[in-house]
C-alpha cells in the first residue's frame, strides 16, 4: 500500500477542525481535513440560536451560517475537505489509516491535530434504556436537521446551555416541555438562557434527578424525585410526569475512540 503524505492533517470537519485548518492555512501550510460525515460543519448545522459573546467570537450569528462561514473561509485558503472518510487508526511517526469509498489509504503526516467533538454522556436510571430516552443533541438533530419532532410530552434532564437551548428549541418545534430537572441545586446554564425558558412557565426542578423511566416497550412517564448534598433520594419527594420522550443533557465526553 502506498504511502501518502500530507504537511498537516486534521481529523474532524466541526467548528473547531475547521477554524484549526483555516489558521493553519493562513500560515502558508497545506492542510488535509478528514471527516466520517457527508457534510463538513459538524454540530453547527444544527444549532439555529444566535450565538452571543463578542464580535471575534461570532455573535449574533446562527450555528449554520457560522458552519457556512468557516466552509467557505476554508476553501478560499486552500484546504482540502476529504468527506466520507473514517480515520480507523493512528499510529507511531504520525501515520494514520483512513477509510475512503470502501478502500484503506495510509496517510503520514508532518503533523496531526485531533478534532473529532464529543459525544453526549448519559445517566443510568430504572428504564433508562426505553426507547423515548434520547440525548438533547439528537433531540436537535431530528428537531432541526431532519424536521421531525422528538416526540410529544418530555421532560429535561440538565439544565446546562444544552439543555435550556434545547429546551427552548422543543418548544419552538410544537413540543410540550412538562419540565427541566437538575440534581445541581443551582442552573447550570446562561441566566439569558433560562429567563426565556422561565418566562414560558416552564417549572424547574433543582436538586432532583430522575428515578425511574416508566413503560414496557417505550417511554410512557417519569418518576422524579429530590436529592440531598450527597445526591441520595429522599424518601416522599417523587412527582410523576406523563410524558413520551425523556431528554438527557447531562454533559459531553470527547470521542477519543
Amino acid at each position: 500500500m502506498k504511502m501518502e503524505h500530507k504537511e498537516l492533517i486534521v481529523i474532524g470537519a466541526g467548528p473547531a477542525g475547521l477554524s484549526a485548518a483555516i489558521e493553519a492555512a493562513s500560515h502558508g501550510i497545506k492542510v488535509t481535513v478528514y471527516d466520517e460525515n457527508a457534510r463538513p460543519g459538524g454540530q453547527l448545522f444544527k444549532q439555529i440560536h444566535k450565538f452571543f459573546g463578542s464580535k471575534e467570537h461570532r455573535a449574533k450569528i446562527r450555528g449554520f451560517k457560522i458552519g457556512e462561514q468557516l466552509l467557505n473561509e476554508a476553501r478560499e485558503k486552500g484546504v482540502e475537505v476529504v468527506l466520507n472518510a473514517t480515520v480507523m487508526g493512528l499510529f507511531a511517526e504520525k501515520e494514520i489509516t483512513v477509510m475512503i469509498e470502501n478502500e484503506v489509504h495510509h496517510v503520514k503526516g508532518d503533523a496531526i491535530l485531533v478534532a473529532t467533538g464529543a459525544s453526549e454522556n448519559m445517566v443510568n436510571f430504572r428504564g433508562w434504556t426505553l426507547p423515548g430516552v434520547i440525548g438533547a443533541g439528537a433531540a436537535q438533530t431530528m428537531m432541526n436537521l431532519h424536521h421531525i419532532k422528538p416526540g410529544n410530552k418530555i421532560l429535561m434532564l440538565g439544565t446546562g446551555n444544552v439543555g435550556l437551548v434545547v429546551s427552548f428549541q422543543l418548544l419552538q418545534a410544537g413540543c410540550d416541555v412538562v419540565a427541566l430537572v437538575d440534581a445541581a441545586p443551582s442552573i447550570g446554564g446562561y441566566g439569558v438562557h433560562a429567563s426565556k425558558l422561565a418566562r414560558t412557565g416552564i417549572p424547574f426542578y433543582l436538586s432532583h434527578t430522575i428515578k425511574e423511566a416508566e413503560g414496557d416497550d417505550h417511554v410512557t412517564g417519569v418518576t422524579i424525585a429530590e436529592v440531598d448534598e450527597h445526591f441520595q433520594f429522599i424518601p416522599g419527594t417523587e412527582k410523576h410526569f406523563d410524558v413520551d420522550t425523556i431528554c438527557v443533557a447531562v454533559g459531553l465526553s470527547p470521542m477519543a475512540q
